[in-house]
């Protein structure tokens, strides 16, 4: 069993979550109008214990605060920032994953999970009326984002994760992958 205790806050799985992560092993797998890309990329997530937050007096949530930080090995140039917040609500054993993307895409993804699990596993589909997706009209007419999946599997100072972004782009339908293997910092 993990140690889920962070200044006195239980946060379940995302306890192990908490701090600074870097990886060099990523591999982003991405759609282009002529076919597909493979690239190879760095990066650091940042993990920040915010505390307890309380919804309508009825539910207590801990929640983490993240910032993901993904460079280009090629250019070293930043393709991917993105800020969000994972949380937990001991009550459902659920996990939520809420995150942005400054290219007009928000989304809010959840799933259930115990709270001494090393495995966190969280899903949002476009239409969901608990786990959704909102975008820019351009994103939607142009890039669509239809779902979205993302695993993450900790192992003592290592951190493992898969993510899908499954998109309707350039007439067809397409499952945009990253993966990373972070060591924590």
């Amino acid at each position: 069993m993990t140690d889920t205790m962070i200044d006195g806050v239980d946060y379940g799985p995302l306890a192990q979550l908490a701090g600074t992560w870097k990886g060099d092993k990523g591999l982003d797998v991405a759609p282009l109008p002529d076919g597909d890309t493979a690239i190879p990329f760095h990066e650091t997530i940042l993990f920040e214990a915010i505390g307890d937050v309380t919804n309508a007096q009825r539910q207590t949530l801990s929640v983490l605060r993240y910032h993901q930080i993904v460079v280009r090995k090629e250019d070293e140039q930043v393709f991917h920032n993105e800020t969000g917040y994972y949380s937990w609500d001991p009550a459902s054993n659920t996990v939520c994953q809420s995150l942005t993307i400054p290219r007009g895409l928000a989304l809010l993804a959840g799933g259930e999970c115990s709270k001494d699990t090393t495995q966190i596993e969280v899903r949002a589909k476009l239409g969901d009326p608990d786990w959704g997706i909102t975008q820019s009209p351009f994103m939607r007419d142009n890039a669509k984002t239809v779902g979205f999946h993302h695993l993450l599997e900790v192992s003592g100072d290592e951190l493992r994760y898969e993510e899908t972004t499954f998109l309707e782009i350039y007439g067809r339908s397409f499952d945009h992958t990253d993966a990373n293997t972070l060591q924590r910092a």
